[in-house]
């Protein structure tokens, strides 16, 4: 007898994680699959901000900004170790839009929606001033305003802990075969690299597979019903830190589109994003020479002290599944979302939702709009709930993230203040289970990496998900930005001899 469930969610991105603690929390049975790690896709190849979208007040997407902007508080209190308020600066270039049109767009990002934790825009002065330093002479004032930096790969997996503390089941590296619909209910074929092929039936699918959600749709036999789907590459380029404050700017550039430069663990600028139409294999997907010299010219436009093509020290890149609006330009897609819900021909209550667009900003609020299109067809009437809940590690006194830093340093003054703070970022007040009965450096065990303790490597393994190297050191803790590939290799070797003891175990 195969495994019964009311939910099948495919995809273990920002939407698919989301949606499965929200199904989790309303008391339905779930089962998600991701064909390879948690967020190893577009969820964490963003530019990591949780933010309103000022540039899309230019195509009128008045609802697509208020949601999110109402978001930034929702997740900046629940999660505010890895969620936290970050000062953006505009400089006002003259040849580009004008100051009445900054401000009047600022005016309206202040009061799309009520603001409790982050403070209004206001207008800034370069000459003289931090924010004025590392730019070039000729940009004399701009504007400051509010938004949020995320871990994003991080809300992925702490989302992910939350449904399987709700009763999901959460599996990677787990690929869905097929889909058909048999007797008023969807059965699956899953194939997990460990143990595999299984046939699983749900009542529902989510199909949230991000750039491969056409293809879901084509195997639960709805080729000719499928959306249209646009895949936009957007990339992202790090460079050594260009100012020491930590604020971030938005330079406007002359095509119209924007780029940010954005502080990034502690010694680095992160740089983006491009938005080029990609029609390849998204698994595939890698930053171009000319998105590069792109990236490089737009920043270098206003730096005092220009970008060099030799200063790059690592890029990323992901594709983003948006809904074809027809829009001839790709930097002015919607990135609202979109569903498309099917429930057969014949009327069977059978539904799969397919998602196509979306921000990491408005996923909470996209998993609750799912589960109200569900509702009618599971017969679950439970209400929503995730907008008061915190997410794991979260659970921080009046989100108050620098007080709890203070504390973790008092009990705990044996540890490396770099190693306490990057933890307390990473795992809030998770970082106690992950220090179980430590009383010193000799209780972590062996440093596998630089500022890595095996410790460290167990506790991602047993409790997120963590399966090689690469799960570790560039979603979960993205260790391997400045990391010699010595060390690199020492994380996989120490995989690698895991693997193989389970082997002899079995």
């Amino acid at each position: 007898m195969s495994e019964q469930y009311d939910l099948l969610v495919v995809g273990g991105g920002i939407n698919g994680a989301g949606i499965a603690r929200d199904a989790a929390g309303r008391g339905l049975s779930v089962l998600l699959v991701e064909q390879g790690d948690l967020a190893s896709a577009t969820s964490s190849s963003s530019t990591k901000l949780i933010h309103g979208g000022l540039r899309y007040l230019e195509h009128y997407e008045f609802r697509l900004v208020r949601e999110a902007l109402q978001e930034r508080e929702v997740l900046l209190a629940a999660a505010p170790h890895i969620i936290w308020p970050l000062t953006f600066v505009l400089p006002h270039h003259q040849g580009l839009r004008p100051k009445w049109m900054l401000r009047a767009g600022l005016f309206l990002y202040d009061h799309l929606a009520k603001r409790k934790r982050l403070p209004a825009s206001r207008a800034v002065s370069f000459r003289g001033t931090p924010e004025g330093a590392p730019i070039k002479p000729v940009f004399t004032s701009g504007f400051a305003y509010a938004d949020c930096w995320v871990d994003d790969a991080r809300l992925v997996v702490l989302n992910a802990l939350d449904a399987q503390s709700r009763g999901a089941i959460i599996e990677t590296q787990t690929r869905c075969e097929a889909l058909s619909r048999q007797n008023g209910q969807w059965q699956a074929t899953i194939t997990s690299s460990k143990n595999g092929p299984r046939t699983i039936t749900a009542r529902a699918i989510v199909n949230a597979a991000g750039p491969w959600v056409t293809g879901m749709v084509k195997q639960a036999g709805l080729g000719a019903k499928a959306a249209g789907l646009r895949l936009v590459k957007g990339s992202h380029i790090v460079v050594p830190r260009i100012h020491p404050h930590d604020h971030c700017y938005i330079f406007q550039n002359q095509d119209g589109r924007i780029a940010f430069a954005i502080p990034y663990q502690r010694n680095y600028t992160l740089i983006g994003t491009t938005d080029i139409p990609y029609d390849g294999d998204p698994a595939q997907v890698a930053i171009s020479e000319d998105e590069i010299t792109y990236l490089l010219e737009l920043v270098n436009g206003y730096l005092a002290t220009p970008v060099k093509r030799k200063d790059v020290v690592w890029d990323y890149s992901g594709v983003r599944p948006l809904y074809d609006d027809k829009n001839s330009s790709a930097s002015a897609v919607t990135r609202d979302y979109v569903f498309d819900l099917d429930r057969g021909d014949t009327g069977e209550l059978a539904p799969i939702l397919s998602i196509y667009g979306g921000k990491i900003t408005t996923y909470r609020r996209l998993a609750e709009h799912a589960l109200q299109k569900l509702a009618p067809c599971l017969g679950n009437q439970t209400g929503d709930w995730t907008a008061q809940a915190t997410l794991p590690g979260g659970d921080i006194p009046s989100g108050d993230f620098d007080a709890f830093l203070a504390n973790c340093t008092a009990k705990l003054p044996w540890l490396d203040k770099v190693i306490l703070q990057r933890w307390a970022r990473c795992y809030g007040t998770r970082l106690f289970a992950m220090l179980g009965a430590a009383q010193g450096v000799s209780d972590l065990g062996p440093e596998i990496a630089p500022g890595l303790y095996e410790i460290e490597l167990r506790f991602l393994m047993k409790t997120e998900w963590a399966c090689c190297a690469d799960d570790v050191l560039w979603r979960r803790t993205k260790l391997g930005l400045g990391m010699k590939q010595a060390d690199i290799d020492a994380v996989t070797n120490w995989f690698n001899d895991i693997d193989a003891s389970r082997k002899v175990a079995q």
